[in-house]
């Protein structure tokens, strides 16, 4: 079992930045891929990035491309979501997730974290 946890979540103004961190218990040797999904009210849960415990390969979704970075600290289990140049339509339920290839969909994913809420103000 791995449980995940989110922080760093809060409310914004449009153009602001912010960081999350998903602290993970353990890595697994089925579970070596970390990824960040979000959910806005209404809407379905969706990819937003994605990384290896091991490599420097990172995904990003179209939306978020040049404006979010995702990396990891290997000594700590964590990995993070740098989001700049935040807009509103970026205000989600934001959730870190472990599986076992960086893809971008949900089901192929194990263990979730129970979110963290972002809010941007116009």
């Amino acid at each position: 079992q791995v449980q995940l946890v989110e922080s760093g979540g809060g409310l914004v103004q449009a153009g602001g930045s912010l960081r999350l961190s998903c602290a993970a218990s353990t890595r697994t040797f089925t579970n070596n891929a970390m990824a960040w999904f979000r959910q806005a009210p209404g809407k379905e849960r969706e990819f937003v990035a994605a990384i290896r415990w091991s490599g420097d390969m990172t995904y990003y979704a179209d939306s978020v491309k040049g404006r979010f970075t995702i990396s990891r600290d290997n000594a700590k289990n964590t990995v993070y979501l740098q989001m700049n140049s935040l807009k509103p339509e970026d205000t989600a339920v934001y959730y870190c997730a472990a599986g076992r290839r960086p893809v971008r969909w949900i089901n192929e994913y194990d263990y979730w974290g129970q979110g963290t809420q972002v809010t941007v103000s116009s």
